[in-house]
């Protein structure tokens, strides 16, 4: 295979169960190849571990290019502006992302365990209480880390679902529109963030947002417009990718991977593993990319090839992560996988944020799902299940499943 055959990026056939077939060539034979995307302009694929782990950590590929007036619109991704944390680079990044790190650590996320632990509880209490049918999606893939980032930053439990609505519709991908909907939805989360920092600014509490209102107001360590910008970016990115990540981890578990549910039911002590390789396995985003394009700033080489200073250039985390240079039978889910060096969070200064965060979410989810309903189980065959379509990430419409 050479470049020149390749089709339009996003490639067909990506799903969940994994990256589009087309990748698996591309690591063999041309894993950093220009293809012309949906956007109309040509741009690099790197689909090689090495390869895509080594250029996520080069600062000469810039997010802030992207946001640049007459930047390139590369087809799959996803519309950002200059003042988001994704969209910056080096020294500005770092100024905005420690501001908000100390929250994220280790220490700090495991503090946060007991109200996890309590969010989890209490939906699943309501869960047991409404069956036996249930859509997991907007009865708990949801509302368990919407409901734990909302009270990070104070948002106001009754506005949740309605910023959630436009959250996931700032996220939404549709180049053949201009992006419209998107916008619209960015500009609703706007003037929600706006009056929402009016209150706290009013009456500041114990939350994160009113901390980095403090930042603004006391320290001047950012501009209005990064701090409105902020507070969206953290709701958005804080619950959307956990809910479609724990969403189709237990449709592949419950549909294709029966037998490893019911040994994760009988042998708990394995979800931390099952983890890492549910994040490794099941394919969360829609492009099998993270919709963050970059553009080369100088002349410079991935794997041996020369990026011409102008070039964007995509990343599939999720081919990279079949990668069978690292993975052994990368295509087999195998949740007692010891060596796991999996970059579903990325790599380098754009790395996720709240990767811990999202495990923990994930893991007391995984534990009180078996725990409560080891017997849990599809209510409509696979086929049936609907998908939202033109997102960055595979979200499912609903997940209804029965027990008992």
């Amino acid at each position: 295979m050479s470049a020149h055959e390749l089709e339009e990026f996003p490639f067909a056939g990506s799903s969940y169960h994994g990256p589009a077939p087309v990748y698996a060539k591309m690591r063999a034979e041309c894993p950093v190849a220009k293809v012309p995307t949906a956007g109309g302009v040509d741009a690099w694929v790197v689909s090689r571990y090495e390869d895509v782990r080594a250029a996520l950590a080069d600062s000469r590929l810039s997010r802030a290019l992207t946001c640049a007036e007459g930047a390139p619109r590369i087809g799959g991704s996803m519309t950002t502006t200059p003042e988001m944390i994704i969209s910056l680079d080096s020294s500005e990044h770092s100024r905005l992302r420690k501001l908000v790190a100390g929250a994220f650590t280790v220490r700090r996320v495991e503090a946060m365990r007991p109200n996890v632990q309590r969010v989890c509880d209490e939906l699943l209490d309501a869960i047991q209480e409404k069956g036996p049918v249930v859509d997991l999606v907007e009865a708990f893939c949801v509302p368990l880390p919407l409901t734990v980032i909302g009270e990070m930053l104070g948002v106001p439990s009754e506005d949740l679902r309605a910023f959630e609505k436009d959250a996931r519709a700032f996220a939404t991908v549709d180049d053949r529109a201009g992006g419209e909907e998107s916008l619209a939805a960015l500009g609703r989360l706007n003037d929600y963030i706006v009056g929402l920092i009016a209150d706290k600014r009013a009456n500041p509490g114990d939350d994160m947002l009113s901390d980095l209102i403090a930042a603004r107001d006391n320290d001047d360590r950012l501009s209005e417009r990064e701090l409105v910008t902020f507070g969206f970016t953290l709701i958005g990115a804080g619950f959307d990718t956990t809910a479609n990540q724990l969403a189709n981890s237990l449709l592949a578990l419950l549909e294709h991977h029966r037998e490893d549910w019911d040994r994760l039911a009988a042998q708990p002590e394995l979800i931390p593993t099952a983890v890492e390789e549910l994040l490794r396995h099941v394919n969360l985003f829609a492009t099998d990319t993270t919709g963050f394009p970059r553009i080369a700033e100088e002349d410079l080489e991935i794997g041996g090839v020369k990026i011409a200073a102008g070039d964007p250039v995509i990343f599939s985390l999720t081919s990279a992560n079949r990668d069978g240079d690292v993975f052994a039978d990368p295509d087999t889910l195998d949740i007692t996988r010891e060596h796991n060096p999996h970059i579903s969070f990325g790599h380098g200064m754009h790395y996720c944020l709240g990767k811990q965060l999202g495990r923990m979410e994930m893991a007391i989810a995984l534990e009180g799902l078996l725990r409560r309903f080891p017997d849990l189980r599809l209510a409509k065959p696979e086929n049936e299940l609907g998908w939202h379509l033109g997102e960055i990430n595979h979200t499912l419409s609903a997940l209804p499943v029965i027990w008992g």
